[in-house]
């Protein structure tokens, strides 16, 4: 008895973990006050013990009080935690959906491994479990369900990033209806109702295909889950990528217009010739610099030192140059275009585009770090042929509490809301891969440094010897 009565306790403070897990999943989404958090767990437990009180004496009302203690959860989601209704439904959908099928197949699973021990090592006939036996197991599966919830915090977020307005709660009916599926086998499996042999195979093989059965349920549901989540998940990426390939469509076609006018500044240049000739004859050289500022501000070109051999590129690094400076970034550059260089305008666009903003977001916040006063941050741009292939290299400051980030070479984003930040580097890459090149990030010394090489088109052309790059 005395034992009962520990595993129980045991099964409890599990329990209690569990609940601070899933308000800590919580959190990272929706918005709650601490009394809301003690208040939170303390009408859980309370109705998790009445819940186990009533299905001791009232085995029959399993189903409905399983679901009661569902809708008590959702209902104090949606109570003490603040947010976009959408998002608390699917926050405890979610959380309800990974509690009920990682519990159930841990406790199926060593349902089946005690008394797989039972019959074999205490040679016993027909083994059951008993009341110890049955707490120790929800204890261990609540542990279970303690990692598994931990586990999903950190794969779920760009699920709940993706979702607005009524698609929290589309996305949530699946895995309510498993939920809803699980419960109802589980609650027929207390009668025996997954697998009745009739007594023809005794009570322990009943019972040992019924875990098994129930083990295999739960595993598929387990598996449609996160299959269903992983879907929209990609879902998400796709549009997210495409959304900002349509940015910089707008960009390429912006530059097209600026390139545009520059060849009509160039097309009527015999006239300003005139007219700057004629002002200058008067000496009227406040009419004169208004003109030349007319002319400079028609086609954005003022004094740049960007002349790289590709009309897009020279004009996006003047850009980003004028962006730079203005944000004090100190501003290195070296870039030659190949005259046979394969990449298109717009690829070209996509590839200097995204990485250069990068770079200077990363200054922006080295800058917010304020632990560098006495220097400006730094950007340092290179490009050029090397061996054949077309090199483009970005080095620029990174701040401290970015060097520990974990560097992969797809979505890089150090922002604590991830929501529509970090696909410019999908964007490169899928650039890159296009035309069988290779992406690198690493981190060198006191910079950050993205490099990409692409195969150029013609295999005649020779190295620039004066071009010097790390890779």
């Amino acid at each position: 008895m005395m034992l009962e009565c520990v595993c129980v306790f045991m099964a409890m403070l599990c329990y209690l973990g569990y609940l601070c897990v899933a308000v800590g999943f919580c959190r990272k989404y929706l918005d709650i006050s601490r009394t809301g958090e003690i208040l939170f767990v303390i009408l859980n437990v309370s109705g998790r013990i009445l819940v186990d009180i009533l299905c001791r004496f009232h085995f029959g009302w399993y189903g409905i009080l399983i679901l009661l203690d569902h809708a008590l959860f959702m209902g104090l989601v949606l109570l003490l935690f603040r947010g976009r209704r959408g998002k608390k439904i699917l926050a405890a959908s979610s959380l309800i959906a990974v509690y009920t099928l990682t519990e159930n197949f841990s406790s199926s699973l060593l349902s089946c491994l005690i008394l797989f021990w039972k019959r074999i090592m205490q040679n016993a006939a027909e083994p059951v479990l008993g009341g110890g036996e049955c707490c120790l197991i929800s204890s261990i599966s609540l542990v279970t369900v303690i990692l598994a919830v931990h586990w999903s915090a950190r794969r779920l977020g760009e699920v709940f990033c993706f979702v607005s307005g009524k698609g929290d709660m589309v996305l949530a009916i699946p895995l309510l209806a498993v939920t809803a599926v699980t419960d109802v086998a589980n609650w027929g499996a207390g009668y025996g109702i997954l697998f009745r042999s009739g007594g023809n195979m005794g009570l322990y093989y009943d019972q040992i295909f019924s875990y098994a059965g129930f083990c295999v349920l739960t595993a598929l549901s387990m598996s449609a889950v996160g299959g269903y989540l992983s879907g929209m998940k990609h879902i998400w990426l796709e549009q997210e990528k495409s959304r900002q390939y349509r940015s910089q469509i707008a960009a390429y076609e912006m530059l097209e217009e600026q390139y545009t006018r520059s060849e009509r500044l160039r097309h009527d240049l015999k006239n300003h010739v005139i007219a700057l000739t004629g002002l200058l004859e008067k000496k009227e050289w406040k009419k004169m610099g208004s003109y030349l500022d007319s002319m400079a501000d028609s086609a954005d070109l003022r004094t740049g030192e960007e002349i790289t051999g590709n009309r897009v590129v020279d004009i996006l690094l003047y850009q980003k140059r004028k962006s730079a400076e203005e944000k004090h970034i100190l501003w290195e550059c070296d870039v030659q275009m190949p005259q046979n260089c394969c990449i298109s305008e717009f690829d070209l666009c996509v590839l200097f585009g995204n990485i250069l903003d990068n770079a200077v977001e990363a200054c922006e916040r080295w800058q917010q770090a304020g632990r560098h006063c006495d220097q400006p941050p730094f950007i340092n741009v290179q490009a050029g042929s090397i061996r054949k292939c077309f090199l483009l290299e970005v080095k620029n400051s990174v701040s401290m509490a970015e060097k520990g980030q974990s560097l992969t070479a797809d979505r890089i984003t150090v922002k604590k809301n991830r929501e529509g930040h970090g696909f410019g580097l999908l964007n490169v890459g899928d650039v890159v891969h296009k035309y069988n090149g290779v992406m690198n990030t690493e981190m060198r010394e006191e910079a950050f440094v993205t490099s990409v090489l692409v195969p150029l088109c013609d295999p005649d052309i020779t190295s620039d010897a004066s071009f010097e790059t790390g890779i």
